[in-house]
């Protein structure tokens, strides 16, 4: 047959995408894209504008990873992180070098929430958020540590009550 619809081997995760992709709601998207090629070296893959001039779908690449992004439309339950005063959502951003890239996110004008350290999992990490309230952590490993090391390296921490996380000296668990 000529018009064999449905009969190719179509992938069900499109190339180069993985199982979950985060797709963040701004609060200003064309701007948060900007933001993230300073900070990151993010690829711009596509942008969707819609006759309002608000971006309606962009994808960004950061690393190996696609991002999905859009400006948020509060008429329809479509709201950012500024709306809320924050988010629960954050973004665990794998990366070469924790220290210097840490220092390109603050220079693009985003802030540090939680300063660098290496910690008792393995990783080298921090903990940043972007202009446009996503929070993120970047981290890079930098020693491979099994779980009798790391349930022995955090037996010893001391813990810290706050009013919506439980604290570990730096570290922190949602309860």
């Amino acid at each position: 047959m000529a018009d064999d619809v449905g009969t190719s081997k179509v992938r069900p995760i499109p190339e180069g995408y993985h199982s979950v992709t985060p797709y963040l709601i701004c609060d200003g998207a064309a701007k948060a894209i900007e933001f993230y090629k300073k900070a990151f070296g993010t690829v711009e893959v596509v942008r969707m504008a819609m006759p309002n001039g608000k971006l309606g779908h962009a994808e960004i690449k950061i690393g190996d990873s696609y991002i999905n992004l859009a400006d948020e439309h509060p008429e329809s339950g479509v709201r950012s992180p500024k709306s809320y005063g924050g988010s629960p959502i954050s973004v665990l951003l794998y990366v070469e070098n924790t220290d210097a890239t840490v220092a390109q996110f603050v220079s693009a004008g985003g802030t540090i929430t939680r300063p660098i350290k290496d910690e008792f999992y393995g990783d080298r990490a921090a903990t940043v958020v972007d202009p446009f309230g996503h929070t993120w952590y970047i981290h890079s490993h930098i020693k491979d540590v099994t779980p009798e090391e790391m349930k022995k390296a955090h037996a010893g921490r001391r813990p810290v009550k706050t009013d919506s996380a439980l604290f570990l000296d730096t570290e922190y668990f949602v309860v």
